[in-house]
């Protein structure tokens, strides 16, 4: 029988999950992929299906999760290792700022007014 600690654990992933899935067709043309083994950001446009740029940053310690602004202008990457979310500025695909956000974040998403990002964070506390 799974205790309701472990229960709202899962059912934060899960919310984390779809948000994430959302915000991945917000970049159209471009998508916005993680590579947390190589500490980079993949830029693939969607019309040829090419790599168009590989994003990397001292900021980017294991990468995770990607939310990208309704318009576009804005992709966050929360990194798992670093906890921290680099703000890559999508019109020159640079990382702008990296802001502390608590313990392994690995998912995010943008508010549709652009005003916010929430994160999750997770605590392998929680897991066990």
């Amino acid at each position: 029988m799974l205790n309701k600690k472990k229960l709202y654990s899962i059912a934060l992933v899960s919310i984390a999950l779809v948000l994430m899935l959302i915000n991945i067709t917000d970049a159209a043309p471009f998508a916005y992929i993680t590579n947390s083994g190589s500490n980079n950001v993949s830029v693939i446009d969607t019309a040829t299906n090419n790599i168009t740029a590989i994003i990397s940053a001292s900021t980017l310690n294991n990468p995770y999760g990607v939310a990208v602004t309704l318009g576009g202008s804005n992709a966050y990457v929360t990194n798992l290792d670093g906890n921290t979310v680099s703000v890559i500025n999508t019109t020159n695909d640079t990382v702008i700022t990296t802001m502390p956000v608590g313990n392994g974040p690995f998912g995010a998403t943008v508010t549709p007014n652009e005003t916010k990002v929430y994160v999750t964070n997770s605590d392998v506390t929680l897991f066990l």
